[in-house]
């Protein structure tokens, strides 16, 4: 079996490692992920200017391959390109900071990476890690963090996809895994509101002119059952169950009309 490896932190993250020494003993892995760090780029895709693919080899020893563009390019050159089957399984992270929300979903490299793969019919796992110094979400590069436990979590979520793939109707799982765990159990969550909340930064540069910077705070409304409430508040390992189709109810659209 054969498992490919992504992220939107960049193919020489800490992160990248673990999630790939979490499934060595389960099947071949295939890291393949851009060059540098792509957060927040969502399910971009490059149109207009080539691609370049680089060797790396990484601290472990083995060979990653290094992708000049998004997430969602590191995945489509993967199964396109180097890959030559399918593979059983895919992962995307472990992503620095968690992915929590419905606002965020789109927004989000890690998924980003995970809904192209997911698109094509693969079980897919989206995996991220809570931190709460700001200053190293971003980071290109190797940075200290345990991700010990969030490893030890997506080996025991992965043996169960790679044997009973996912359940009818869902095509990706969301997990989020919180900076300090009260067991190891999986808490099947739905979508909270939102991750942020949004707050620009307005800023004057030498010449007076205005820019801005788009930041935010930590949304704090979310409801128990909620992956927000359950991994910032209750601090659980959540797994939220995704579907791609975003089809709402034609029915009602129809009547509408009338």
């Amino acid at each position: 079996m054969k498992a490919l490896i992504s992220n939107d932190d960049g193919i020489t993250a800490s992160g990248i490692l673990t999630a790939k020494k979490a499934v060595d003993g389960l099947c071949d892995t295939y890291v393949i992920a851009p060059e540098t760090q792509q957060s927040g780029i969502g399910h971009a895709l490059t149109l207009y200017e080539p691609l370049r693919v680089n060797k790396h080899t990484l601290k472990d020893g083995s060979i990653g391959y290094g992708v000049s563009g998004t997430p969602t390019d590191a995945v489509t050159i993967g199964l396109f390109e180097i890959l030559d089957e399918k593979p059983d399984i895919m992962i995307s992270g472990i992503n620095t900071g968690f992915n929590l929300g419905q606002a965020e979903l789109t927004t989000s490299g890690t998924l980003g990476a995970a809904i192209e793969a997911a698109s094509f019919g693969i079980p897919t796992i989206a995996i991220s890690q809570e931190v709460v110094r700001d200053d190293i979400k971003f980071e290109n590069g190797a940075i200290e963090i345990d991700f010990d436990f969030a490893g030890k979590m997506l080996n025991k979520l992965a043996k169960i996809v790679l044997k009973k793939g996912l359940p009818e109707g869902i095509d990706l799982l969301n997990v989020n895994i919180p900076e300090n765990p009260v067991d190891d159990e999986f808490e099947v969550t739905k979508l909270g509101k939102r991750m942020y909340t949004p707050i620009i930064h307005k800023r004057l540069d030498p010449r007076g002119k205005p820019y801005y910077w788009i930041g935010g705070e930590p949304y704090e409304f979310d409801e128990p059952g909620s992956d927000g409430y359950e991994l910032c508040k209750a601090q659980k390992t959540t797994v939220t169950p995704l579907k791609i189709d975003l089809t709402c109810n034609m029915n009602s659209l129809k009547k509408w009309f009338e």
